[in-house]
């Protein structure tokens, strides 16, 4: 098990399975996401070389589920009928805490060569992943997403 003194760069690289992802507003309240859900599937890669991958996909996608994201929010990428995917490369700031993604793929095409910065912490086998953004309505929101090591 990975030491406070670990670096990020160290603890990041692997697989991980979305455990949590939960939107509060300014003043703590939850906020519900439609796109995905505050309950999605989701898998995501990180591998030694700088490269990543994510996947996401609502649980329930049934026709009358699924929500589409009419625009994405800031710092984010947009969700298509009940699912979100993108790639690319990745580097760690251990400094900070925090990884720059750089999108080179996503399903969303304005997401395309997207760079966005996470702050993230590796515990043991858990992964949170903190960042700022809008909720579909456009009122700030911080996303806290809780991930579990499969790999």
């Amino acid at each position: 098990m990975p030491s406070e003194t670990t670096p990020l760069s160290a603890t990041l690289p692997g697989t991980w399975a979305l455990l949590s992802r939960t939107d509060v507003n300014d003043a703590g309240e939850p906020q519900n996401e439609p796109s995905l859900g505050s309950d999605p599937v989701a898998l995501l890669i990180y591998d030694r070389s700088g490269h990543f991958a994510a996947q996401f996909m609502k649980r329930d996608r049934s026709p009358t589920a699924v929500v589409d994201a009419p625009t994405a929010g800031s710092n984010n990428t947009r969700a298509q009928g009940g699912y979100d995917a993108y790639f690319g490369n990745y580097a760690v700031d251990d400094a900070a805490g925090a990884v720059i993604q750089r999108l080179v793929g996503a399903l969303s095409a304005e997401s395309v060569g997207l760079e966005v910065t996470r702050e993230m912490k590796v515990d043991g086998d858990l992964l949170v992943i903190s960042l700022r953004t809008t909720s579909l309505t456009g009122e700030p929101v911080t996303r806290t997403l809780t991930w579990k090591r499969v790999g």
